[in-house]
């Protein structure tokens, strides 16, 4: 993990965007590129021993894998965001060609998971701005 993969002005846009979406049911938020991550937020009663590494490798690699099998062309539209569910929370994937979020959280509805994934993935087309 690289503490310099994103500047602190970001790490705090990307945490302050998904607290106001969703509030205390934000579990985490790790920012990631092809080749690295770093985990931004971390709630405090979680424990911190989750093996971010495989995490990474498989929303990175999912991330490509959808983009491959659905492409431009699906009938369905454009790719927007991946939701996973677990026992004890969920998962949003946003990503853009080159860098993306995943948080964790507690249970949302639809239309919350719906609203961050597009505050996310405007954060991501314009942070750098």
């Amino acid at each position: 993990m690289n503490a310099e993969l994103i500047n602190d002005r970001a790490q705090d846009r990307l945490v302050r965007t998904t607290r106001t979406a969703i509030g205390d049911s934000l579990r985490s938020v790790t920012y990631f590129t092809r080749s690295d991550y770093d985990q931004l937020y971390l709630r405090d009663d979680l424990d911190r021993d989750a093996d971010l590494a495989s995490y990474i490798g498989i929303e990175k690699n999912g991330f490509q894998a959808v983009q491959d099998a659905y492409g431009e062309d699906s009938e369905l539209g454009e790719y927007e965001y991946t939701i996973r569910s677990f026992e004890k929370g969920f998962l949003l994937r946003v990503a853009t060609e080159s860098e993306g979020v995943f948080v964790t959280t507690d249970a949302l509805t639809i239309q919350q998971f719906d609203k961050l994934a597009t505050a996310l993935k405007s954060t991501l087309e314009t942070w750098r701005e």
